[in-house]
């Protein structure tokens, strides 16, 4: 389904109002093959643990957005170039990280969309501790489980129900 985030914000322009359709604060970057994706989203809260990500990927992802709430750490990466390419395998519609990414060549070439807030060449640790499925604050933006994600060239959406 096609879209533009600015024709849905101005179709949307009551929602936006009412809080039930908000937009990311463009703190962004793009990185994968997709330069827009749309899904309803699956939530993880972790901080500087990529493990729940890692096993979250290796489920069907069946066209949802995976919205990771890093807690806006850049200190090491909680999704590069094997877990990309495991996220397309798996059918996940995107990725949304409140933190950082690495192995950007890998990245680009997998044929999913990813918003980052940067870069960072060290992975993170492998505890596997965090929350799965949990209401997130994504760069202030409240995000629970099911809402529907809209991301393209100008921007990332947020909401509670499907749009058009």
């Amino acid at each position: 389904m096609p879209f533009s985030t600015c024709d849905l914000c101005d179709a949307h322009a009551d929602a936006l109002t009412a809080g039930t359709l908000a937009v990311l604060p463009p703190v962004f970057s793009s990185y994968g093959a997709c330069g827009s994706f749309a899904g309803p989203a699956y939530t993880l809260k972790v901080f500087e643990d990529n493990a729940l990500v890692r096993t979250t990927l290796e489920t069907r992802g069946a066209g949802q957005v995976l919205v990771i709430d890093g807690g806006g750490s850049l200190r090491g990466a909680l999704v590069g170039g094997n877990l990309g390419a495991l996220a397309v395998q798996n059918g996940w519609a995107g990725i949304v990280v409140f933190g950082a990414v690495r192995d950007v060549v890998e990245l680009n070439a997998c044929d999913i969309g990813i918003r980052a807030l940067g870069l960072h060449p060290q992975r993170s640790a492998r505890a596997g501790v965090g929350n799965i499925n949990v209401r997130v604050m994504i760069a202030g933006v409240a995000v629970t489980p099911g809402s529907w994600i809209y991301a393209d060239a100008d921007g990332v959406l947020v909401s509670t129900l499907p749009i058009h």
